[in-house]
């Protein structure tokens, strides 16, 4: 009889840990959430972090994301802002607008809230996991959960952000847009 990991399931997330057998989740069940922040210079301008480690090295079009992470504790909103300062190192204050949640074709429920925030990005640190690497080298390194961050403009943005999150700007855009 073969042998049953959850490995592959398992989430630690310490910021966000409930305690609870919230930890054995599969995608179909996992809840994310995180912050898009934007300001307004010479049009919108929208803050995304591009994802650490080895798969992501050479990627960029597509691959940029809203800071984000797994909710494990139930409260959406508070687990946003540390998962928001956990990856960026930035505290996100301010007024905050839902945004309506998007489902990942991995199954994953995403929740965003939009804040409007002129960041200093000279201020930008992130958490950091480890990861085998090489794949079976077995040698444990590790590896920043964000490796860098920068506002786009919303052309930029567009290309930038992964597709399942697109929508996200889309909707701040039309929120934006009923403002004026």
């Amino acid at each position: 009889m073969a042998a049953i990991t959850f490995s592959r399931f398992y989430k630690p997330r310490p910021a966000c840990f409930d305690g609870g057998a919230s930890r054995f989740m599969s995608r179909r069940t996992e809840i994310s959430a995180g912050i898009l922040a934007f300001r307004r210079n010479s049009g919108v301008e929208l803050l995304l972090a591009h994802p650490g480690g080895p798969y992501w090295r050479g990627k960029d079009e597509g691959a940029w994301s809203i800071p984000k992470g797994v909710v494990e504790s139930g409260d959406v909103l508070a687990c946003a802002k540390r998962e928001f300062n956990e990856e960026t190192g930035l505290t996100a204050d301010g007024p905050l607008t839902a945004l309506t949640p998007l489902r990942q074709k991995s199954g994953k429920l995403v929740h965003a809230f939009a804040l409007e925030a002129d960041f200093d990005l000279s201020a930008f640190s992130s958490n950091s996991f480890e990861m085998e690497w090489p794949p079976r080298s077995g040698k444990l390194q590790s590896f920043p959960e964000v490796d860098r961050i920068a506002y786009f403009n919303l052309a930029t943005a567009r290309r930038k952000i992964l597709p399942g999150q697109r929508a996200f700007i889309e909707e701040l855009v039309r929120t934006l847009d009923q403002q004026t």
